[in-house]
């Protein structure tokens, strides 16, 4: 039979014939689509997400049930598999342990994202950003400049802000942090304490959080000039609204933050 085979392809189509064909199947049923591949493809080159994000994401705002392997399969195959240095796996030795506070307001993380300098009038913003420990819910606001006089409205802000009762808030050493602030904090009745110095660890959350916005905010204003301070806290408070309440986070399982609220008030309430 193969004999027969190779001689009808050679009177057939002359030497040609006798050349090596593709083995490729006419059809794959199993094969990702298009559609989803291109969805992949924009999450990870846009947003650098691993394949856990994404496929959470697709899940989530698009309805694809693709799992995590599926996801760095396609990866690999694309070379597009391994994070940026900063995101590698690191050893047990290099790792600290994730914890998180079991009530919501226990502590609040708070900190300030110094922004780069806009080019022509060289004018600067500051970010105040307060994170809950438990839920990772946050406030976010811009101000022209990061003092303790800014630093005392942001966190009467960010009180007014948070849907539940804050008992400790934690700061670096930072100067905008100083007695002026320390004092105004304790005389909400909530606790002010500071993390150790040159250990930023310690404020982790909120530094996590600060490289989420670098990634997935500032990142899409590249080119895009914003000199005016009442301006840029709309579009802050746009993010801010999808972080909590529409981004789903790998640390919290999946679930946005407000989600986690909701489910930590249900068991709260059980108890």
């Amino acid at each position: 039979m193969t004999f027969y085979r190779w001689l009808h392809r050679h009177r057939e189509l002359g030497l040609e014939g006798l050349k090596d064909r593709s083995r490729r199947p006419h059809s794959s049923p199993r094969a990702t689509k298009i559609e989803v591949l291109a969805k992949l493809l924009y999450l990870r080159q846009t947003y650098h997400f691993g394949p856990d994000k994404i496929a959470m994401y697709l899940n989530r705002y698009h309805d694809i049930q693709i799992s995590k392997s599926g996801v760095y399969r396609i990866l690999k195959k694309l070379q597009l598999h391994r994070l940026p240095q900063n995101q590698r796996y690191k050893t047990h030795e290099n790792r600290w342990k994730r914890y998180e506070k079991p009530k919501p307001g226990h502590r609040i993380q708070v900190d300030v994202k110094f922004l780069e300098r806009i080019k022509g009038p060289r004018k600067r913003y500051f970010q105040y950003t307060a994170i809950d420990d438990c839920t990772r819910l946050r406030v976010l606001k811009i101000y022209e400049q990061v003092n303790q006089r800014t630093s005392i409205q942001f966190i009467d802000y960010a009180l007014s802000r948070l849907p539940f009762r804050t008992y400790v808030i934690q700061t670096d050493n930072a100067g905008e942090f100083g007695g002026q602030f320390h004092w105004h904090v304790l005389d909400k009745g909530i606790q002010h304490c500071y993390i150790k110095p040159r250990q930023p660890r310690l404020n982790g959350k909120v530094e996590r959080s600060h490289r989420i916005d670098e990634d997935e905010f500032y990142r899409m204003l590249e080119g895009v000039l914003i000199d005016d301070t009442d301006l840029f806290n709309e579009k802050l408070k746009e993010w801010e609204h999808f972080y909590n309440y529409d981004r789903p986070h790998s640390a919290l399982g999946g679930q946005t933050p407000y989600e986690r609220f909701r489910e930590k008030i249900g068991s709260l309430c059980n108890q």
